[in-house]
């Protein structure tokens, strides 16, 4: 099975030992506390279930920069992006070695993890601007990501943790929410060698699901993972419950058995686009994912980056032997009146965009409203259903 990134095995920090787990959140009532951002307690979920193995905490100042910059820690290790956990005020953990770090998205707060602070920095306007501006390839506050990242606090405390709890998305999504460590277990237990990444925050529709079948078979793989990301997305973005409803339709009718597997992530996206995809890869690998999708502006929003850079990252920036999971690099995917089957558009360059069947997200949204459900070319009809539901709910 392919090794997780800069370790022989997982290390995911969420306490499994019951002891011990009593124990520390015993503790952690009694310790000074905080109350994080959302951005912050994705990253522990993350951290928890061994997804950003092997870092043991959060980031430092230098290593926040330096990865920022270079891709790379001050240690060498490789890593995408920043790991941080900004706050606005630290007046109430100021002199203090241990503090428990609260859950922004649950109610009543919960302790979500234990914290050995080994440092509280205030992080400078040149420092956030370098870090934004790198991360994010712009300084735009209407970015969403942008805006999220500059509005958590300027102070960064840093050190390794102990995670308690999986914060809303264990609760919530049962069914769906799996750390790294079960989807590795799973992978075993049916079997898969070879094994694709479908990365998704909307819907599947007719091109996405046929994408994943020919990612399976052009890598000779024998299942495909759906990880879908089950944390905050921008306003207008479908909730998850009814993602994960529509998915779940389109396995059970669409594919064969055995060879898609569903299962979600928490965690904020962060619209990072090229430095997200890298993100995106790395902790596939760390799941057991042998190949991840990549196609047209991952993990993009507006028109802030173009539409293979996501791709382009990996010959250009990321540091060679970084990464071990392969890239299956997809173009635009869409319905062909002329063949009769979904193509990947670059490669049927005999083709007019009249020849295929292209919906705009906007106009999908006005048909599914409305209870009109798209061409079967372009959506199945159990999926269109689930969507038009909800869709129709809202004006209710």
């Amino acid at each position: 099975m392919i090794k997780p990134v800069g370790s022989d095995i997982l290390r995911p920090l969420f306490v499994y030992d019951q002891d011990k787990h009593h124990e520390l959140m015993h503790e952690a009532q009694g310790l000074p506390s905080v109350v994080i951002s959302s951005q912050s307690a994705g990253n522990a979920v993350m951290m928890g279930g061994g997804y950003f193995t092997p870092l043991t905490g959060f980031m430092g100042v230098a290593d926040a920069m330096s990865v920022a910059e270079t891709m790379k820690m001050t240690n060498g290790a490789f890593f995408p992006v920043p790991v941080l956990n900004l706050l606005e005020n630290v007046d109430a953990i100021r002199g203090v070695k241990r503090i428990a770090l609260r859950d922004p998205n649950v109610e009543g707060h919960p302790v979500l993890a234990i914290m050995e602070v080994e440092a509280i920095e205030e992080v400078s306007d040149e420092q956030m601007r370098v870090m934004t501006e790198k991360v994010y390839r712009t300084l735009d506050m209407e970015h969403p990501g942008v805006a999220t990242f500059n509005s958590q606090g300027r102070f960064a405390v840093s050190g390794p943790i102990q995670v308690l709890h999986f914060s809303y998305f264990h609760d919530d999504f049962p069914d769906t929410f799996r750390t790294a460590v079960e989807i590795r277990n799973e992978i075993i237990e049916r079997g898969w060698k070879k094994v694709v990444a479908f990365q998704t925050r909307n819907p599947m529709h007719r091109a996405h699901e046929e994408l994943c079948t020919m990612a399976m078979e052009r890598t000779g793989a024998d299942g495909v993972v759906i990880h879908m990301l089950l944390g905050k997305l921008k306003p207008g973005d479908i909730p998850a419950p009814v993602r994960d409803a529509a998915i779940r339709k389109m396995v059970e009718l669409y594919f064969r058995p055995n060879t898609a597997m569903i299962t979600g992530y928490g965690f904020d996206m962060l619209y990072a686009g090229p430095r997200e995809a890298v993100l995106h890869a790395y902790f596939r690998q760390n799941m057991g994912a042998t190949h991840f999708i990549i196609g047209r502006d991952h993990a993009g929003v507006g028109d802030y980056y173009g539409a293979f850079d996501a791709q382009t990252i990996f010959d250009t920036e990321v540091p060679p032997g970084a990464l071990d999971i392969e890239i299956f690099k997809a173009d635009h995917t869409a319905y062909s009146k002329k063949l009769g089957r979904v193509v990947m558009m670059c490669e049927a360059p005999d083709h007019t965009k009249e020849d295929f069947v292209l919906l705009s997200g906007t106009k999908v949204r006005e048909m599914l409203g409305k209870g009109i459900a798209p061409p079967p070319e372009f959506s199945r009809p159990e999926v269109a259903k689930i969507l038009s539901d909800y869709y129709q709910s809202l004006g209710k």
